[in-house]
């Protein structure tokens, strides 16, 4: 690994093709936070960070996180060479509490800096072993049922291997019934709550659980293991966890109460690399599959997500869409595509994608450059 020379922090706007709308919230321009390491070598590696505008998803916004790595988390990493990014992982869970997302940024531009210096992909680097990863959409709320149905007989022609669909209470039955109906029986279909529901809303679960869904994602808050085992116990359909799962205890905690049968591992908002492996090898351990989820991340982002859904136990497709589906124009040169449902495992040094400098430039809002003292 080479020595960190400098910290390269920048804020881009850029803003998506259509707004798009979760139980908590509705997002219509990104603002994103990128992290460029500099090694004394000459190479850079990059990330970004996950961190919405506002608090509606987590506790984490980008200003927060924009504060953790100036303040706290890239002032450590200048502080020594850090032979392997797990060992900055290591250190800095211990000295710093909380900040996952921001941690995480300065992590994964780590293990692209690692990769590119090796000379090999982050896939490689990271253990992974597929050449292309199976790829599912997430669609956010619709206005009505009918158009949501619309959104899913698209999401079918255009080769999606599964198809996800948000909802919140009140906003629910009459959807997903209309994206039963015309959600091909071969394709499985998906809800996400993001946390929006208790167990006042049983009954409203139970008629969920017998839509044949392939799963109902996060329907309780994330600290409640206890409520997802006892609705678990309730429901034919499996419960799948993203919030709730933030370590490798988490993951114990939820075998051991029986609170749901699949993860959604999104790097970013677990802290990195490191604790996501950490949380894929102890999952298939248990025997619980896992997918990667997505956080309406650039070409940056997605080239990391990528990378990771190539181990062997993200069996399910992830939230991984192309370029195209966020984007009119993304930040990597060229943008990510689909093929026949699959995105390619880049195989060059890195995360493998090319950054477009001069668009960078153009969005970018602030920076801030941290050296080595």
């Amino acid at each position: 690994m080479p020595d960190v020379a400098c910290v390269v922090l920048r804020e881009i706007a850029l803003r998506l093709r259509e707004p798009f709308r979760i139980a908590s919230g509705v997002t219509d321009l990104r603002r994103v936070l990128l992290v460029e390491l500099r090694g004394h070598d000459g190479e850079s590696g990059w990330a970004e960070c996950v961190a919405g505008e506002s608090p509606n998803y987590s506790a984490e916004t980008i200003d927060t996180a924009w504060l953790a790595i100036t303040q706290w988390v890239a002032p450590l990493l200048l502080t020594q060479p850090w032979p392997l990014a797990t060992q900055f992982d290591a250190h800095v869970r211990v000295a710093f509490k909380g900040h996952r997302m921001a941690k995480a940024a300065v992590e994964m531009a780590l293990w692209d800096l690692a990769a590119r210096h090796h000379d090999t992909s982050l896939a490689r680097l990271l253990g992974g072993n597929r050449p292309r990863v199976e790829t599912g959409i997430s669609i956010g709320m619709q206005a009505n049922p009918d158009d949501l149905a619309a959104r899913v007989q698209l999401a079918g022609r255009e080769g999606y291997r599964r198809i996800k669909v948000k909802i919140r209470p009140g906003e629910d039955l009459a959807f997903v019934e209309a994206a039963r109906a015309v959600c091909p029986p071969d394709l499985p279909l998906s809800v996400d709550a993001n946390a929006s529901y208790s167990f006042d809303d049983l009954d409203t679960l139970r008629r969920l659980d017998r839509l044949g869904l392939r799963m109902i994602e996060q329907p309780f808050g994330e600290d409640d293991l206890v409520r997802h085992a006892r609705l678990q116990r309730e429901l034919e359909t499996d419960i799948c966890l993203d919030e709730s799962i933030t370590s490798v205890e988490r993951v114990e905690d939820m075998v051991a109460l029986a609170s749901g049968r699949i993860i959604n591992i999104k790097p970013g908002r677990v802290g990195g690399h490191t604790e996501s492996r950490a949380i894929h090898d102890r999952a298939a351990a248990h025997h619980i599959p896992v997918w990667c989820g997505g956080m309406l991340e650039t070409g940056i982002g997605r080239a990391h997500n990528v990378a990771l859904a190539s181990l062997h136990n993200f069996s399910l497709p992830g939230d991984l869409s192309p370029s195209a589906r966020y984007w009119d124009r993304d930040i990597v040169l060229p943008p990510w595509t689909m093929r026949e449902g699959c995105l390619e495992v880049p195989e060059g040094p890195g995360i493998g994608v090319a950054l477009d400098h001069d668009f960078i430039d153009d969005l970018t809002q602030r920076t801030i450059t941290m050296d080595r003292a």
